[in-house]
């Protein structure tokens, strides 16, 4: 009993192989004009806005 062992079966035993992945096209954003190039403004429903500094742009409802 002691020298016999259960064979567990292997979890990782075959790997599928690897399908090319997609990737998006990098999505221009609009910098910081207070803090330069080092910050980006996040895009909302009806404003930009910088995280770092507070600045604020209003997009136009047109």
């Amino acid at each position: 009993m002691a020298d016999e062992k259960k064979e567990k079966p292997e979890k990782h035993a075959e790997k599928k192989p690897d399908k090319k992945k997609k990737f998006k096209a990098y999505k221009k954003l609009r910098t910081c004009p207070k803090c330069g190039s080092s910050s980006r403004l996040a895009e909302h429903p009806d404003r930009l806005s910088c995280g770092k500094c507070g600045y604020m742009e209003h997009k136009n409802k047109a």
